[in-house]
């Protein structure tokens, strides 16, 4: 008797815990939040691997691999509930124009910022013991044996505050120009089930050609999560000092381009398609598995991507 009672008890937890769980901002936070952290730890890892290695271990065009591929992999795990926006200038765009419900950017933002702490906690522990060795127990910003550029991004030397806004808005740009582009049913999409890999290859393209100035975060809650975690976890307040102030930069100037590239692209591109009659409409949506963005219903945690 007491067996079967303890079951029945356990059966109703988890029966509270998966209705709980089912609920749609439940969902797409708990969704969101993973696939950030799937890709925060890959990507994350490998600046980890190639910084302590000394170069032994990979060289840039690892890390640029590392997040094209880890960015593909968190599309994988949340891309059909929260969309896996992973990044606050994704979902911001997706506001302004109208895809996403304002109501559900504050969630989506602390879901990526939380997904993002935790990887930063995480490589930090894998390679606690690494990072230490290498800088000889000295948690540095600058110099020759900096480690915080494992977690957050800085500017080069050369670069100018105002070089480096414009390097960050650029670089949004086009990534949300693309995206919107590789989600346009009726110019040329990213093919169905391969968008996880389309995105990871223009997040790679990113970095081969605009990485070299800041590092590319194109991501406000990818670079600020790590960069509290780090100014936690043995660096200070250094982590928002370094580079003239230079945190606040990567924070605004995403949400900027990300808006400016999308709307290029609906300018330029998606609203001058050519109108359709009704019968062609009705042949598309047969034909077509994915709903083009502007389908998408306002509010809906979907997004086409």
């Amino acid at each position: 008797m007491q067996r079967k009672g303890k079951a029945e008890e356990v059966a109703g937890a988890r029966g509270r815990f998966v209705c709980w769980g089912r609920r749609e901002h439940v969902r797409v936070g708990l969704a969101e939040a993973l696939s950030t952290f799937v890709m925060m730890v890959f990507g994350l890892g490998s600046v980890a691997q190639v910084v302590t290695g000394g170069g032994r271990f990979g060289d840039y065009l690892s890390i640029n691999l590392g997040f094209g591929l880890a960015v593909a992999m968190g599309v994988h795990v949340g891309g059909k509930v929260s969309g896996a926006h992973m990044n606050a200038a994704v979902s911001f765009t997706m506001c302004v124009l109208g895809r996403l419900s304002w109501k559900m950017l504050p969630l989506y933002v602390a879901a990526q910022l939380l997904g993002s702490f935790l990887a930063a906690g995480t490589v930090f522990t894998l390679y606690y013991d690494a990072i230490h060795h290498y800088c000889e127990g000295n948690f540095t910003v600058s110099g020759p044996k900096a480690t915080a550029g494992i977690f957050a991004t800085y500017p080069a030397q050369y670069l100018s505050i105002q070089a480096g806004f414009l390097d960050q808005v650029l670089g949004t740009a086009m990534l949300l120009l693309c995206v919107t582009a590789l989600a346009d049913q009726r110019n040329q999409p990213a093919p169905s089930g391969g968008e996880p890999v389309a995105v990871g290859a223009l997040v790679l393209l990113i970095g081969i050609s605009m990485g070299s100035n800041s590092g590319y975060a194109i991501n406000p809650t990818r670079d600020l999560g790590p960069r509290i975690f780090t100014a936690l976890a043995g660096w200070g307040l250094e982590v928002f000092r370094a580079g003239n102030s230079w945190w606040w930069v990567p924070v605004l100037a995403p949400l900027v381009g990300g808006v400016t590239g999308a709307l290029i692209y609906k300018a330029l591109v998606e609203l001058l398609h050519p109108v359709r009659n009704n019968k062609e409409l009705e042949q598309g949506e047969e034909s077509s598995e994915f709903a083009s963005l502007d389908q998408c219903k306002k509010g809906s945690a979907d997004v086409c991507v």
